[in-house]
């Protein structure tokens, strides 16, 4: 290699940990779950809602577990209803892969 020359920088895929399963993935590999700046929460399929966003994994068991030890809540920092948690799961269900 010529002096001078430096090689070319490989960009890592941004890393998130699922709230759920505490497992660390690719961002891509999550679904994000956002507090808007309003207060609503919802699964943010673009990744670039503006607002807080916690990450879990695309099956119902990591959520239940974020729900059930109340991870999702301390990661939006808001006490989610139960009424948008069955909407969020509803939701969550088609980013689900099999």
């Amino acid at each position: 290699m010529a002096k001078g020359k430096s090689q070319p920088k490989v960009k890592k895929p941004p890393q998130r940990t699922c709230v759920g399963c505490r497992q660390i993935k690719s961002k891509w590999d999550l679904v994000r779950i956002v507090r808007t700046p309003e207060g609503a929460v919802e699964i943010d399929p673009t990744g670039k809602l503006s607002g807080r966003g916690a990450y879990v994994c695309p099956n119902r068991e990591c959520f239940d577990l974020a729900v059930k030890g109340k991870r999702l809540d301390r990661a939006l920092e808001v006490t989610v209803p139960d009424e948008v948690i069955e909407k969020l799961a509803l939701s969550l269900a088609r980013y689900e892969r099999l």
